[in-house]
Order: C-alpha cells, then structure tokens, then sequence
C-alpha cells in the first residue's frame, strides 16, 4: 500500500509542476521526475517517444502553446500493481483544458474553451517516472474546432463527464479487497469477449454482455463512434457492429492493467489487431489487418461493470488502411 501511495504522490506532484510549466521549463520538468531513459508512449502523430527532452518538445511544448492556459482537469486517478508482473502504475484520466488560441497538427485554432480528452498510465520505479502511455481524443478536438473527420457516428459525441458518483480522484488508501474484485470483474469481461462463454443456440450478444455489465452501463467510446447508455442500446450502437465489422481478430494483450478501489483500466501496444470487413465508422473494407492502440478505464458497482471509458487511436488504426486523416485535413486546408 505505502508504495502505490509514494507513486501516486510522485505523479500528483509531476502533474502540479507540468502543468505549471511554460515553454523551456517543460523539459526540466519531465527531467525531474521522469527517467533519462522514459519510454513515452502516445497516440499518432507522436508514437513512441525516447526521454523526457523529446517528449517536452515533441508533445507538450506545442500543445501548451496551442491551448492555454492548460489545465488538467481530473476525473479519475488511481494506482496498483499490474497484473502481470507486479510492477506499480499510476492511471489517471480527465481532460486537458485551454482556450484554443494556435494551431496545433493542423487544426484550425477557435479562440474558444477546448477540451482534449486523455488518460495516461505512469509506471514508477525507484522513485520515477520510467514509463508513460498518453493516448488522447484528437477527433474529437477536431470536431470541436468543426472540422470532424469521420462519417456520422452511431453514439452520441460529447464532452465526456467522469463517474457518476464523482468519486474517481483516489488520493488516500483503498481497500485492497475492492481493487482485487474490480480487477476480477474486469478479466472476466476480457475473457468473455475472447470466446470465454458459449452460449446455447438462443445465445445473444445482449446475454453475453449481461454476465460482465449491469443493466445501467455506460459506454463513453472516442469520437468517431461516441457514446451509448444501456446493455441493450450499447449492442445496438457499438458492440454488434463492431464485432460484426471485423475478421481474424488477434488479441495481443495488455502492457498493464491495473485497479484499486472501484475503478481499474489497462492498455495495449497494441491491444487488438483487426481486418476491416466494411461498415465500421461507415467505412469499407480494406482487406488490410491492422493494430488497434486502446485504453480502457472502468468503474465497478456490485460484482459487475457500469461504465467504461474508451480510447481508441483511431488515426493510427485508419493510416494502416491509408487513410491519413491529418495529412488529408492540412491538405484541404493549405
């Protein structure tokens, strides 16, 4: 316990000092808190990153040029041992706030309040930061500044609130008991996609998910495909074309996953790898497999699951299928 909270210490103080940070600072923060050798993980454009001085100046120095003042607002933050191989991650979740004064990948700038929707997963070691994975919604920052890059979505887009309780900021000691058991609500919903119950012949996806999630769930997906509420409507608007609009999936499991209290997440690198078959996001087939970069982060009420924040790297996934949606956008823009 006394290691998770000096983990979670250590991020909370990186993210007051980050977050403080303007312009050259950036780096000697990353610097004081992470290690020389930091293995920076991020949605595409940025990929894999190598040291805190490349992801200051890669990432953070122009996002916080683009909007400002940033700030990080949390919904969750949360910490545990992975699953794995025992090693402490710190997870948090929320968006990062500015107004949207300059460009930034080529997005039009609003001069309006901008939200970018992220999570992050910090492993610490030795008293730093040695890990990160940052994956973060650039869809749907772009639909804020009216330029949405994908056909209509079937769930609704929308700036994402946290848990419904507001109780996701775990700063003090939770009961290790409630962790273990959202750790194992959570792998027994894995486990149930990957073929874990075969139903009889009256076996519905509907069924199915009501083993891993109560009947109130909340489904908060990334723009592009959006978010859906109820077992039944979720099956509707997400799940039952989602598995419908893929062949050959691999899963090829998680880098961590974690939980503490009632609230748990993981990532991959990747965790899925996927041939489209057509109709996912309105698109076509492509004949083409490729690598899905996801985090998910859950919160648990019973024995069961009820809501579930997604993050998908969507502009990786659909530059395997050649589609650049930021190059495509700069152009029609230049």
């Amino acid at each position: 316990m006394s290691d998770l909270q000096g983990a979670k210490a250590l991020v909370r103080a990186f993210y007051a000092a980050l977050d403080a940070a303007e312009g050259p600072d950036v780096a000697g923060v990353m610097a004081r808190f992470c290690a020389p050798d930091l293995l920076w993980r991020g949605f595409h454009p940025f990929d894999e990153q190598s040291g805190p001085e490349a992801v200051a100046q890669t990432f953070w120095v122009p996002l916080k040029s683009a909007l400002r003042p940033l700030r990080r607002r949390l919904d969750l933050f949360f910490a545990g041992r992975n699953h794995g191989d025992g090693a402490v991650w710190v997870a948090s979740m929320g968006h990062l706030m500015g107004l949207f004064d300059a460009p930034w990948l080529g997005i039009r700038p609003t001069r309006r309040i901008a939200m970018l929707r992220y999570a992050a997963f910090h492993r610490v070691e030795n008293g730093a930061i040695t890990e990160t994975a940052m994956f973060f919604d650039i869809p749907h920052l772009m639909m804020q500044a009216g330029q949405n890059p994908f056909p209509p979505q079937t769930g609704a887009h929308l700036v994402q609130p946290g848990p419904v309780d507001h109780d996701g900021l775990l700063f003090q000691p939770q009961d290790p008991e409630e962790g273990e058991r959202t750790l194992a609500a959570i792998e027994f919903m894995v486990k149930d996609i990957g073929g874990g119950w075969r139903g009889g012949a009256d076996h519905s996806l509907v069924d199915e998910l009501r083993r891993s999630w109560n009947e109130d769930m909340i489904w908060w997906g990334p723009a592009g495909i959006g978010a859906t509420y109820t077992i039944e409507r979720y099956a509707e608007q997400h799940s039952g074309a989602f598995r419908a609009a893929f062949a050959g999936r691999v899963f090829n499991g998680h880098v961590c996953r974690i939980a503490e209290g009632k609230f748990g997440g993981f990532f991959g690198w990747p965790n899925l790898t996927l041939q489209p078959t057509g109709g996912f996001m309105g698109m076509p087939a492509t004949g083409q497999a490729g690598d899905m970069r996801v985090i998910d982060m859950y919160r648990r009420e019973g024995d069961k699951l009820s809501e579930n924040w997604v993050f998908i790297d969507l502009l990786h996934f659909w530059k395997q299928q050649g589609l650049d949606v930021l190059g495509r956008m700069q152009g029609l823009t230049a």
